[in-house]
């Protein structure tokens, strides 16, 4: 996803130009979130490593409601490009995802154009949010966590709730019920 989301200024305007794409992979992610054919629910697409690709390559993000059935049907392209991906394995990919000095989880994805040209192969060996990037991370969770409070609670509410949550004394200190009566919109 991180690769796409890299590729997506490059392709964002030459998707029906798109010939293939290339996604390399390690053997459990091509077992456990490689998916053809038909998804009939947003679990089945939450799960399709082709399906979160070809959004992000179109949209240069990836929300909750891109799973939605309505979002789906109604954005034909993203089946369109699912169709022209192939996941390989890269065997090196799946020997450093089992090792345990490494637990990398690399993919990569390069996409070739009907013209025969091609993007370079972005590959990412550690995706954001794993542990050998948590500092990365850190900032993008808490963008995410806010955003996610302001779609369900009133933006005071919101802010206390984030403050609250990055002040693990005063959290600590918080009475469970009190703290779960904030979480009631």
């Amino acid at each position: 996803c991180e690769a796409a989301v890299t590729l997506h200024p490059q392709v964002k305007d030459r998707l029906d130009q798109i010939d293939s794409i290339e996604l390399t992979t390690h053997e459990s992610a091509i077992r456990i979130i490689s998916k053809k054919g038909a998804l009939s629910n947003p679990a089945d697409r939450d799960h399709c490593l082709q399906y979160m690709v070809a959004v992000l390559l179109i949209f240069g993000e990836l929300t909750a409601e891109h799973y939605e059935d309505d979002f789906h049907k109604s954005h034909p392209l993203i089946d369109s490009l699912r169709d022209k991906m192939t996941v390989r394995e890269d065997k090196q990919y799946s020997m450093d995802y089992h090792d345990p000095e490494k637990r990398s989880i690399a993919n990569a994805i390069q996409i070739v154009f009907k013209d025969g040209t091609c993007t370079d192969k972005v590959a990412v060996e550690y995706p954001i949010g794993h542990r050998r990037r948590r500092e990365e991370a850190i900032p993008v969770l808490e963008s995410k966590f806010r955003r996610n409070l302001r779609t369900c609670f009133p933006a005071g509410r919101a802010e206390r709730i984030l403050e609250l949550c990055q002040d693990r004394d005063e959290l600590e200190a918080q009475l469970v019920n009190q703290f779960m009566d904030m979480l009631v919109p």
